[in-house]
């Protein structure tokens, strides 16, 4: 995994809402404006993005692959911070389009794209400095590091944060690293092997007894929260920036 050693910093950040975001889970997208907000941000939404190029990319397309990331550079254009509520589509950016464009002249520009694009618990942490959160959470909670959170601070900067609430408790459950199965595509190239995965997860969730299930991409959560439905057990799944966010809105910080 490529994390830049050197980041773009500052309070005023471009938000990538994400696709999956856009069309299925608006509230987790509307949970890290108000965070930022809360934070002292001011986030810009650029009307004209789309996608990472995730999909295009895991596919073998890298011709499309590069074809969307150039279009995400000319949108978010300039020298700030990009913050992504989602560890997928941020490692896209900032590793997946460097290996797409390694030999393309426009290299050093999507490079440079990367070196501004942060996870939002990453940024919270690492690119402002928080280490401690206000109010309570009087849950226990199992926390799922997804496949493109290794070798980013996010797992340390989520534990970090949901850990320092009130009330919490971070449960483990066996096989931490153990993918959920959805993989994007792979979900639909290999459908069962994809669904067992998912099913050995729930397992291990199940068995630490959480009362929630919290990750910081919804990918990952869309895919098990589908899979406990349909095993008729449902298991009830938070990003990690909501649960953030409702602890302020519980204490009236922010409404």
């Amino acid at each position: 995994m490529i994390v830049p050693a050197e980041r773009a910093v500052g309070k005023q950040v471009q938000l990538m809402a994400t696709c999956l975001y856009d069309a299925f889970f608006d509230d987790v997208a509307r949970a890290t404006v108000q965070v930022l907000e809360y934070l002292g941000c001011e986030v810009v939404f650029p009307e004209g993005q789309t996608c990472c190029g995730q999909p295009a990319f895991n596919a073998g397309d890298w011709v499309v692959a590069r074809k969307v990331v150039r279009h995400a550079a000319a949108t978010f254009s300039g020298s700030g911070p990009i913050v992504v509520p989602s560890g997928s589509c941020a490692a896209m950016l900032f590793h997946g389009a460097a290996l797409a464009f390694e030999h393309e002249p426009d290299w050093p520009a999507v490079r440079e794209l990367g070196a501004r694009t942060w996870e939002v618990l990453d940024f919270i942490v690492s690119g402002l400095g928080v280490r401690k959160w206000e109010g309570e959470c009087r849950k226990k909670i199992a926390f799922h590091s997804s496949c493109h959170l290794r070798g980013t601070g996010t797992p340390a900067a989520a534990r970090l944060l949901l850990g320092s609430l009130r009330g919490l408790e971070i449960v483990e459950h066996a096989e931490p690293e153990q993918c959920c199965g959805f993989g994007g595509t792979f979900s639909v190239s290999f459908p069962h092997i994809s669904a067992n995965m998912g099913r050995l997860k729930l397992e291990n969730i199940r068995a630490a007894e959480p009362d929630l299930l919290v990750a910081a991409d919804m990918s990952c959560l869309m895919h098990l929260r589908g899979l406990a439905e349909k095993l008729g057990n449902p298991l009830p799944v938070k990003h990690a920036i909501q649960v953030l966010r409702d602890a302020l809105s519980a204490e009236g910080k922010i409404k």
